[in-house]
């Protein structure tokens, strides 16, 4: 059987003709094709953030706000913000009694370090001369009653100042110690942090351009169901109409049955009507001449008890007449040939097509599925231009080489930091090792003072470790002298440094100060605002900036792009999808030769309409199968027939009587019963013709009306479905890039770029500069300060402590005079016997 491509014609108009037509254009269906899946777009390449660098508690924290509180009380000014102003876009105006006016508190401090180093050395040189002239540091001369009290409160005062200078050296120890390996962690976390804002710099076009990269996700995507269009397609067709399909098939195939089956009625009827006939035309004068034997022989006077038996053999002639019937030749000759078409065959090649409809469709989709395959792979313009458009693309590959070059020309300096550190750590263990000497003078002193003073009770002990204690005193008072102008130094020089810092830098940092400062309009030299190294149309406050990076907001926001970058242009892709829509509109199936009967089944239907099977006489049919092919009962004749043979009373008379018995019988079963068969089988055909040929003439003048309806209608109704499905399928294509363009939306104006190690380094920074250098550096100062300034009591406390260890000259008090005598004790050296 000849076929089209397809079948979509066919089932259309099938599906047409029982009233389950397709919906229209207007009520699109999309329930087959189902909305885009959700697309799982990779992200971008992220940004290297700073883990945050935070000082852990310590037993020094309680130092460190001691620091801060006592740097605050010298420096009460508020940031200057005229003078650094000046100092920042003219710097050859700034006035040195504004400085000295800011820098009051460090004056005062100055001035005091000042008359350390004057008054201290020139006690320290006067007290050499006195020593050498023997005027100082002489020995109690007499012993009177205080002594013992103000010995002992001197070596108290003594051992308290000795107390506090250890407490401070260690301190200061542990403070130079602190200093020195915070230095190094901070000075190799600069180029962490220069790295980093490097990378915030740079990986902003990478960033762009891999979310523009991305667009071949859905591209991809859209691309593999373009494979499938067609098949999904045909299956959708397939899917609405398989029901409608497998029931008019099973009509067809069950109308070509019928169609088998009535012809096959048919043939038996007419076959059964001309062996009737024959059998009739045989039968009639068998029976006349048997009826006029039997009407002789029981019409003879001898003939006893004959009465009722020649009325019944009167009656035997035939009943039925099948010659009086309407005749099937017309009708036969009508339907010579049919069926000529297999209808079963047929319907089972009508499944096995409709089966294959999605492979039929997607053959005659591959040329325009190739077509927007072309279409679907080009990458709209907009996306292309999205990195290199986008604001400070240049100023950001500027910024990342300056950054980079930064990084490695800091490396230099940044070794040099660490030399000079190890100088600075080298000159603090040095002076903190002198004052831990004059600690160790002093304690050793008074230890070896209190021994000697124990024994002075005993005359033969030696005095020599007072002596010696007493001279450990005067070399710690030396070199308490000796030490106090480097240790001032370096404390000033420490202090004027850590100070301004901690002041100036770090209090107004933490306080916001200096991005207030930086975000009033004229602070900053032009060289460097912010807003027009990056080419922005407007100012951005450098706080509000830091405190939205701080939240991880992106640069989108933060840079307030809305009004320098057109991101809906880029995001524009109007232009391609309507490519896209214009390519879909030339699907099309060609539906030209789609027939549902092949043209031997049509000739047999269009036979059958008009073979006028529904006209046949059934009604004469059954007038003369009502009757009986013989009327009387010739087996109750023949048996009566018997009876009278054995009762007559001539014998010649009965044998005639006992042998027309015998051929009435013979005639019966020879004759008569296969009429009676016949006859039997007419009734059946007959029967099954009048019940089936009028609904069988209805259900094929139904389905030519249906073939010859839907020929004319399925072009448009097919064109109503297949446009339905391309905007279905033009739909979910849809979805998919608008899940790129809206992903691509929230990408760039909340994720991609996000300024955190922005916010991270200035963090990071304070950090480093305050929390990790400056604290230990200012807690240094501040305890070798303490040791510095308890220096001068511990001279005195020395100086005073070390008479009370030298031998004193005794008085001797009498009861009755106020005279004394100096008298000596000698001693027992030796005893001669």
């Amino acid at each position: 059987m000849a076929r089209a491509p397809g079948l979509l014609a066919p089932l259309l108009g099938l599906g047409l003709g029982l009233g389950l037509g397709p919906p229209g254009p207007g009520a699109a269906d999309c329930g087959s094709l189902g909305g885009a899946e959700r697309l799982a777009f990779a992200p971008g390449p992220g940004v290297h953030r700073l883990a945050p660098r935070v000082r852990p508690p310590g037993p020094l924290n309680p130092l460190y706000g001691t620091v801060r509180r006592f740097l605050s009380a010298v420096q009460l000014n508020p940031f200057p913000a005229e003078l650094v102003k000046t100092l920042l876009n003219e710097p050859s105006s700034v006035k040195v009694d504004e400085v000295v006016r800011y820098e009051a508190g460090y004056v005062v401090c100055a001035v005091i370090a000042g008359l350390y180093l004057l008054v201290v050395p020139i006690a320290g040189l006067c007290f050499c001369c006195c020593r050498c002239h023997r005027r100082c540091g002489g020995r109690v001369k007499t012993e009177h009653k205080a002594m013992a009290c103000e010995r002992g409160t001197l070596m108290a005062f003594l051992l308290l100042t000795t107390l506090l200078l250890l407490i401070g050296v260690v301190c200061a120890f542990v403070t130079n110690q602190h200093t020195h390996e915070q230095m190094g962690h901070s000075v190799e976390a600069v180029p962490e942090i220069l790295l980093s804002l490097q990378g915030l710099v740079s990986n902003v076009p990478q960033e762009l351009q891999a979310v523009a990269e991305q667009f071949s996700l859905p591209q991809k995507r859209v691309l593999e169901e373009l494979d499938g269009v067609g098949m999904s397609i045909g299956s959708t067709i397939h899917t609405q109409l398989k029901s409608t399909m497998y029931e008019v098939l099973a009509s067809v195939s069950s109308l070509g049955q019928a169609l088998q089956v009535s012809m096959d009625d048919l043939q038996a009827l007419n076959t059964t009507l001309v062996e009737l006939r024959k059998g009739q035309q045989d039968l009639e004068p068998a029976v006349y001449e048997r009826r006029e034997r039997l009407l002789t022989l029981l019409q003879e006077p001898s003939c006893q008890g004959c009465t009722e038996a020649r009325s019944r053999a009167q009656a035997l002639e035939l009943g039925a007449d099948f010659s009086q019937v309407s005749p099937v030749d017309d009708v036969l000759h009508r339907l010579k040939g049919v069926p000529e078409a297999n209808f079963s065959s047929m319907v089972q090649e009508e499944n096995s097509t409709f089966n294959a409809l999605p492979l039929l469709a997607a053959l005659q989709t591959a040329n325009v599925v190739k077509e927007l395959k072309k279409v679907v792979a080009q990458k709209p313009e907009g996306l292309r231009t999205l990195a290199e458009e986008f604001p400070g693309w240049e100023a950001a590959s500027r910024w990342s080489r300056t950054l980079e070059e930064v990084e490695q020309s800091s490396r230099p300096y940044l070794k040099e930091v660490q030399r000079y550190e190890k100088y600075r750590w080298i000159w603090g263990c040095v002076l903190c090792s002198a004052v831990l000497l004059v600690v160790v003078c002093n304690l050793l002193g008074l230890n070896l003072g209190v021994w000697g003073l124990s024994a002075r009770k005993d005359p033969s002990r030696s005095e020599a470790k007072g002596e010696a204690g007493s001279r450990f005193l005067m070399m710690g008072v030396g070199f308490s002298f000796l030490f106090a102008a480097p240790l001032i130094l370096l404390v000033f020089a420490t202090f004027l440094v850590g100070g301004n810092v901690q002041t100036l830098v770090c209090q107004n940092w933490e306080s916001k100060e200096l991005y207030k400062f930086a975000d009033t309009p004229g602070n900053l030299p032009p060289s460097m605002n912010l807003s027009q190294l990056l080419g922005l149309k407007k100012n951005i406050s450098i706080l509000l900036a830091y405190q939205q990076c701080r939240e991880g907001a992106a640069l989108w926001s933060v840079l307030q792009l809305n009004d320098s970058y057109d991101l809906e242009k880029h995001l524009n892709i109007s232009q391609y999808t309507a490519k896209l829509q214009r390519e879909l509109q030339n699907l099309k199936v060609d539906m030209k030769n789609l027939d549902l009967l092949s043209p031997a089944a049509h000739r047999d239907l269009e036979a059958l309409q008009s073979s006028g099977l529904e006209k046949i006489h059934y009604s004469s049919f059954f007038v003369q199968i009502q009757k009986s092919v013989v009327n009387t009962n010739m087996e109750k004749l023949a048996q009566e027939l018997e009876e009278l043979a054995r009762t007559q009373g001539s014998s010649v008379l009965g044998q005639q009587l006992q042998e027309e018995a015998q051929g009435l019988q013979n005639l019966y079963q020879e004759q008569v019963l296969p009429q009676q068969s016949l006859v039997a089988k007419l009734n059946l055909t007959v029967r099954a013709l009048a019940s089936s040929a009028p609904n069988l003439q209805m259900e094929t003048s139904s389905v030519l009306d249906k073939v010859a309806y839907l020929k004319g209608e399925l072009p448009t109704w097919a064109t109503s479905i297949l446009r339905n499905e391309s905007e279905c399928f033009l739909t979910r294509e849809m979805g998919y890039f608008s899940q790129y363009v809206a992903w691509v939306r929230e990408e760039v104006t909340q994720h991609i770029a996000t300024c955190q190690p922005l916010s991270g380094a200035l963090d990071n920074g304070r950090v480093i500069l305050c929390d990790m250098m400056a604290d230990p550096w200012n807690a240094f100062w501040f305890c070798l300060a303490w040791c510095t300034f308890f220096l001068i009591p511990s001279i005195i406390f020395a100086f005073k402590t070390s008479k009370y260890f030298h031998p004193v000259w005794k008085r001797l008090s009498s009861t009755s005079s106020e005279e004394t005598q100096l008298f000596h004790i000698p001693r027992v050296t030796s005893l001669k016997l």
